[in-house]
């Protein structure tokens, strides 16, 4: 068989991109990785997703795949190894729902929050506290949202394993503690041993840094 094409379009800070990057790791799919500055938008990337103009972009054999959620689906229906969404229709419906829940719902009341001050902002904590609370409960009882192996959900949520506590960090704040989310928390450990989990997450002092720079520019703006 001719040697495949893949190439990923991302941003080494990005949820996003990091999960696609996990993804193609977990199949042992090979690709280029290219990183992209979203403050000056290459032809490469907006001749690939013309519509958006966003990352991560998938190219795979010349042809773009775009949309996080969807290019999981598309890596798990081209490489059929190391499956990570469920054969079972129903258990499939249920990965793809806590998928676009982590998607719409907790980080969408993540980045309201960021912005709001005040009573807002305080309501918001609240609404991403009982978000949290409801991912706690689906994943009582397992090793990992998708069973006995990493599937859909644990991909996504990789960034509330690593990108939420970075910006408590930041905040000076703990929200993950085993008083408040121990099953979270003992996820959290199980993803820290698996290698291409560790490959796939930003370097957490770059990550902090980051976060903090761009906290205190929000800072200095609303001032």
């Amino acid at each position: 068989m001719a040697e495949e094409e893949v190439k990923l379009y991302g941003t080494w800070v990005s949820p996003f991109s990091r999960r696609i990057e996990l993804a193609l790791k977990l199949k042992g799919v090979p690709f280029e990785y290219i990183e992209v500055d979203l403050s000056n938008k290459s032809p490469e990337l907006l001749k690939h997703n013309p519509i958006h103009k966003k990352i991560p972009v998938l190219v795979h054999n010349g042809k773009s795949i775009v949309e996080s959620l969807i290019i999981l689906e598309y890596i798990d229906d081209t490489w059929k190894n190391n499956p990570i969404l469920p054969r079972d229709p129903h258990q499939r419906a249920v990965a793809r729902f806590w998928a676009k829940f982590i998607d719409e719902k907790l980080l969408a009341t993540g980045m309201k929050a960021s912005l709001a001050e005040g009573k807002e902002k305080e309501l918001l904590n609240e609404e991403i506290l009982e978000q949290m609370k409801l991912l706690e409960n689906e994943l009582n009882g397992k090793d990992f949202f998708g069973g006995e192996a990493i599937g859909l959900v644990d991909i996504v949520a990789t960034v509330v394993a690593f990108w939420f506590p970075v910006s408590h960090e930041v905040l000076g704040v703990e929200v993950i503690t085993q008083e408040k989310f121990p099953v979270l928390l003992k996820w959290i450990g199980k993803l820290q041993e698996i290698d291409v989990v560790s490959q796939s997450r930003p370097p957490r002092e770059k990550h902090v840094a980051h976060v903090r720079a761009l906290m205190e520019g929000l800072n200095s703006g609303s001032k």
